[in-house]
C-alpha cells in the first residue's frame, strides 16, 4: 500500500488518483458544484452495513456522501428491511470529484447506486466484491424472475421521499412503470430514463437546504414523464447518441469546469 505523501506524488504524475489514501476534506458538509462537475467537503462514510443495507465493493472507497445522503440511505434501509437488504453500490469518493473510472456524475456526495435485487442474507466477502449485476430486463421488458412488487415499492419509496431530486432507471423500465402504474402515478415524475441502469437504480438527492455551493440538477418538466420525451429513448436517434464506452485507464480527477474550491480540495497534495 502506498503512503499518503508518496501516493499524492503518484497521483500528480498520473493526473488521476485512486481513492485508496484519501481522507474527506475538512470543513462543513457541502456539495460544491454540479453532479458531474463538482466535489464534496465534509464527507461522511456510510457504514459497511446496517439495518436493511449492505455496501458493495467497499475496497473502492466510494461509500461517502453528505450527511443528508447518509441519513436518507439509513432511513431507506429501514423501509426496505422487511423485504430484504439493500445492496448499495457507488456513492462518492471521500472528496467527491471525477472518479478515475466509472461514473461521470457521483461527484458531490448526493448520488447513490442501489441494486434492484434485495439481498436475503448477509453477503460474503466474495459477494460484496463481485456483485450480481444481472439486468432485470429480458428482450426489453422486466422479467418476473428479477422484477416484481419489491422493485416497484423501492422506486416508489425513493421517489416520494422529499429529499430525492430524481431517480435514473433504464428507459425500458420507465416505460414498463408508465404502463403498469395505474392511477397512482404522480411519483413517476422523479423517475427519469437514462442509458444503462438495467441492474440498479441511481438516486440523486436535492441540494441540502442552505448549501449555497450546490448546483441543482436540470429542470424536470411537470407530469409523469410518460409522454413523447420517453418515446424518444426508443428512436434511432437515441441509440445514435448513446453514452460512449468509458475510456480505458484512469481519468483526471480535476476538471476545468469545476468550481475553484474543488480544484483546491482535489489537489493531489491534499488527498492523503
Amino acid at each position: 500500500m502506498i503512503g499518503g505523501r508518496a501516493f499524492a506524488g503518484v497521483c500528480l504524475a498520473m493526473l488521476a488518483c485512486s481513492a485508496a489514501a484519501e481522507r474527506p476534506a475538512d470543513g462543513a458538509a457541502s456539495s460544491i458544484g454540479a453532479a458531474a462537475h463538482g466535489c464534496l467537503q465534509g464527507g461522511v462514510a456510510l457504514p459497511a452495513e446496517g439495518r436493511g443495507w449492505q455496501v458493495l465493493r467497499p475496497d473502492n472507497n466510494r461509500y461517502w456522501g453528505t450527511p443528508a445522503l447518509i441519513s436518507f440511505l439509513e432511513d431507506f434501509g429501514k423501509y426496505a428491511a422487511p423485504m430484504g437488504s439493500l445492496q448499495i453500490g457507488d456513492m462518492s469518493l471521500p472528496r467527491g470529484g471525477h472518479m478515475p473510472t466509472g461514473h461521470a456524475s457521483h461527484q458531490t456526495g448526493l448520488d447513490a447506486d442501489i441494486l434492484f435485487q434485495l439481498a436475503d442474507h448477509p453477503l460474503t466477502e466474495e459477494e460484496r466484491e463481485h456483485p450480481d449485476f444481472t439486468s432485470v430486463l429480458v428482450k426489453g421488458k422486466p422479467t418476473p424472475a428479477r422484477w416484481g412488487k419489491a422493485q416497484v415499492t423501492l422506486l416508489k419509496l425513493a421517489a416520494t421521499d422529499p429529499r430525492v431530486e430524481r431517480i435514473f432507471v433504464n428507459p425500458a423500465i420507465k416505460r414498463h412503470l408508465c404502463r403498469t402504474a395505474g392511477a397512482d402515478r404522480a411519483w413517476l415524475h422523479a423517475v427519469r430514463p437514462w442509458w444503462g441502469h438495467e441492474a440498479h437504480f441511481h438516486v440523486r438527492l436535492r441540494c441540502t437546504e442552505g448549501d449555497a455551493s450546490c448546483e441543482p440538477g436540470p429542470y424536470i418538466p411537470p407530469g409523469d414523464g410518460c409522454d413523447a420525451s420517453l418515446d424518444w429513448w426508443f428512436t434511432p436517434e437515441a441509440g445514435a447518441t448513446a453514452e460512449p464506452a468509458p475510456t480505458p485507464g484512469p481519468r483526471p480527477r480535476i476538471l476545468a469546469t469545476m468550481p475553484a474550491a474543488c480544484k483546491i480540495i482535489l489537489d493531489p497534495k491534499n488527498l492523503g
